[in-house]
């Protein structure tokens, strides 16, 4: 078996996963839910913060008020959000993902088709699937990852 240091690692990584990219992903010929950039975010951020209010919400997604309200207001029309009564504060309202919602957003955020890399993954033996899974959850993982977001910057420069 060959090895190969980081750099040379990184960047056949990257080749490779442009590659498997093209070739897994999911072409959804309509998106049932027609989720704007806007919609998801505000849809992510409910599931990250959990129950927000309004001007919560407003405040982390950098919108008025006023603009976020609207914004509800269309989702909590299609069944994506729904205004709740704040258990500890019942002059609060918050707002809350439905079960639409949350299919919503799984829908818009899944991109690799699992019908092809099912097909794909039947080539495989048991031994090679776990270990690509495996291999790639630490890949995920690692702390790296995390300082990523800097050197992005760096490299764009």
């Amino acid at each position: 078996m060959w090895t190969m240091d980081a750099e040379a690692a990184a960047g056949e990584f990257a080749e490779l996963f442009g590659r498997a990219y093209r070739r897994f992903y999911r072409r959804v010929p309509v998106d049932q839910y027609r989720l704007t950039a806007e919609s998801i975010a505000v849809l992510q951020h409910l599931v990250d913060a959990g129950p927000v209010t309004i001007a919560e919400a407003a405040a982390h997604l950098h919108r008025s008020q006023s603009a976020m309200s609207e914004m509800v207001d269309r989702l909590e029309r299609r069944d994506l959000v729904a205004r709740v009564a704040d258990q500890r504060d019942r002059r609060r309202t918050l707002v809350w993902l439905t079960e639409t919602g949350h299919e919503a957003l799984g829908e818009a955020q899944q991109v690799l088709s699992t019908t092809r890399l099912r097909q794909a993954f039947t080539a495989l033996d048991d031994d090679e699937r776990n270990g690509l899974v495996d291999a790639l959850r630490r890949l995920i993982e690692t702390p790296a990852h995390r300082q990523g977001h800097e050197q992005d910057r760096s490299e764009q420069a």
